[in-house]
């Protein structure tokens, strides 16, 4: 299922980093997503509201604003890209939680990959009944009955796409292009992106 987004509206999605993001995380989503045409935000978690910092291999990550500036604006996607330090600066942030919590009950989608499943959705029980997956150092953190093992998941009921980790970030990010904007778009992306075969329909939406 593809959530009803207006064809004629630019399509807007925060993404959120912070001092430790996992840094192919970021950009491989930021990269994809602003290939499809969307309107990106990366939205700074740092606790001084930096907007540049190191990410999780020491490289510089650029944001383009501090969160608090953008909080009170509707997006239609909120990524949350993981490398742990990233992930416990989300967790610790209780301005992030409510930015998730907020699109969650407006019923938009919330993507979150490696870490950041299990260290800030999992921790604060934003999703206590939904499917997820993690990075495999993390697949503890969540219930067996919820947890799926494949590269994407996505939870029908909760709105909510994640993965595993900078391996599969690329396939993250086209599982978002196809539920904002349809499997058709992720398509003419990922062609010539030159990813491996079928990358854009190895997402299929999910619910046990």
């Amino acid at each position: 299922m593809t959530h009803d987004i207006s064809p004629s509206s630019t399509i807007k999605v925060a993404v959120c980093i912070a001092p430790g993001t996992e840094e192919m995380e970021a950009i491989n989503t930021i990269d994809i997503l602003l290939r499809a045409g969307f309107d990106v935000t990366i939205a700074s978690v740092a606790s001084d509201g930096a907007l540049i910092m190191e990410g999780s291999r020491g490289i510089k990550l650029v944001a383009d604003v501090p969160l608090v500036n953008v909080a009170d604006e509707p997006f239609d996607c909120v990524v949350l890209p993981g490398g742990l330090a990233g992930s416990e600066c989300f967790r610790d942030s209780p301005l992030l939680v409510e930015f998730v919590n907020q699109h969650k009950y407006d019923g938009k989608l919330v993507a979150a990959i490696c870490a950041a499943p299990a260290v800030v959705l999992e921790h604060h029980q934003m999703y206590p009944q939904a499917i997820m997956t993690a990075h495999p150092a993390f697949h503890d953190h969540i219930p067996a009955e919820r947890l799926r093992t494949k590269r994407v998941v996505y939870d029908v009921n909760g709105n909510l796409l994640t993965s595993q980790g900078p391996g599969t970030s690329q396939e993250f990010a086209l599982a978002i292009i196809i539920q904002l904007a349809g499997k058709a778009k992720a398509a003419e992306v990922a062609e010539p992106m030159v990813v491996w075969p079928n990358m854009h329909s190895v997402m299929k939406e999910e619910q046990k």
